[in-house]
């Protein structure tokens, strides 16, 4: 591919450019300078092409922290040089299918061709260690061969499991990870997560409907990734799929928490779109109320954040 950039002013000091590469270089630094985020899948249970699974990478200073892993987050991973061994720690902020069904790929077929050599640790709800243990099981075949007949070390194939609760998780290296409690209905408990290093932040909302919790703990950041859900006005209880917009957040109310937070840069990631609505229906509702820097998330698309945020969107050839 060749490499295609254009550069524009956004706002508040936000930095848009796109750029067209195989892989940003930026991704295989072992320190960033400042805090860098990918949006490895920005999708829903539906099983698209263009929006792969619920996970983001963060990186800052020499910590690499997956947050979720949904479907083909192992291959986005490959897309931007990222090996399974460089994984710091998987923060998962709920057990719905679509942020963990990547799991198994992710840790089989990382640890298999990474050749990982030390656990992975795990950040996680209530039941994470029982579902990660049911794996192992699941999977002790696979494990046995890629140990006995591949000669894979086994310590590569562990996890290291800490369920959580709300407040400080990690901290490692000036890397914090804050989980915070989020209101996903009944899917309890379920978490969003601030990272914080050099002065700098990045807040991801998890899946959650609107919530004083995100706005509290989301103050000050620099970036705020969140999650929204779209459906007609005449959408009616009886419809099955209003339950699922009850989950969720609509545009409307992530602008009253855009404007309670006021980060210098907003983004939607989780981007559930009902009965046809589309990425535009959610930029034209939000904007209506919120005037601030925001941008729609896409699969690949990356944010740098320093002393200004640099957007960088991954353009196929």
């Amino acid at each position: 591919m060749t490499r295609l950039s254009l550069t524009l002013i956004f706002s508040l000091s936000v930095l848009i450019s796109f750029s067209q590469s195989k892989a940003d270089k930026d991704s295989v630094q072992v320190n960033m300078p400042g805090i860098k985020v990918t949006l490895l899948g920005t999708g829903t249970p539906q099983p698209i092409m263009e929006r792969f699974g619920a996970s983001i990478l963060v990186q800052a200073g020499s910590e690499t922290l997956l947050f979720d892993a949904g479907r083909g987050c192992l291959q986005r991973l490959r897309q931007i040089n990222i090996s399974y061994d460089k994984i710091n720690a998987l923060f998962l902020t709920h057990l719905h299918s679509d942020h963990i069904v990547g799991i198994p790929d992710l840790w089989l077929t990382g640890w298999l061709v990474s050749k990982r050599a030390i656990p992975l640790s795990v950040f996680g709800p209530t039941g994470t260690g029982e579902m990660l243990k049911d794996l192992r099981k699941a999977f002790a075949f696979d494990i046995r061969m890629r140990i006995e007949d591949d000669k894979r070390v086994e310590e590569g194939s562990e996890f290291l499991v800490k369920e959580i609760q709300q407040g400080v998780i990690y901290e490692k290296n000036g890397v914090k990870v804050t989980a915070f409690e989020v209101d996903h209905g009944v899917i309890k408990p379920a978490f969003g997560y601030r990272i914080d290093y050099k002065g700098h932040s990045v807040v991801l909302s998890g899946d959650t409907k609107y919530s004083e919790n995100v706005i509290r703990f989301a103050k000050g950041a620099d970036l705020l990734i969140h999650e929204v859900a779209v459906a007609p006005d005449t959408l009616s209880k009886s419809d099955p799929q209003y339950n699922i917009l009850m989950h969720h957040t609509t545009p409307e109310q992530a602008a009253q928490v855009f404007n309670a937070v006021q980060p210098k840069l907003a983004a939607y990631s989780h981007i559930v779109k009902i009965h046809g609505l589309t990425e535009e229906d959610i930029m034209k509702k939000t904007k209506a109320t919120y005037q601030g820097p925001l941008i729609m998330g896409e699969d690949l698309m990356s944010f740098s954040i320093g002393d200004t945020i640099s957007v960088h969107k991954w353009l196929k050839k």
